[in-house]
């Protein structure tokens, strides 16, 4: 067995604990780009900064219903 390892309690050789750590910044990479993605999107379909509008949803309504009414219906 190789006596180069890497402190007590680890069973890796320099070239495997090289290997392993590439594979976890790899991923961590991956997760942290697939978060920002994420958070980017849904940031866009319902912003968290800005001023609070609680009745923005309401005046969507109002606005629907004036603009409906507005119209004339064939019938």
């Amino acid at each position: 067995m190789s006596e180069n390892k890497l402190g007590p309690g680890t069973y890796l050789t320099d070239a495997e604990a090289k290997e392993v750590h590439k594979l976890f910044v790899a991923s961590t990479a991956f997760f942290v780009l697939v978060a920002v993605v994420a958070h980017f999107l849904v940031w866009t379909w319902r912003p968290w900064f800005g001023a609070p509008r609680p009745y923005a949803g309401a005046e969507i309504i109002q606005q629907a219903d004036t603009t409906s009414a507005a119209r004339p219906t064939a019938g």
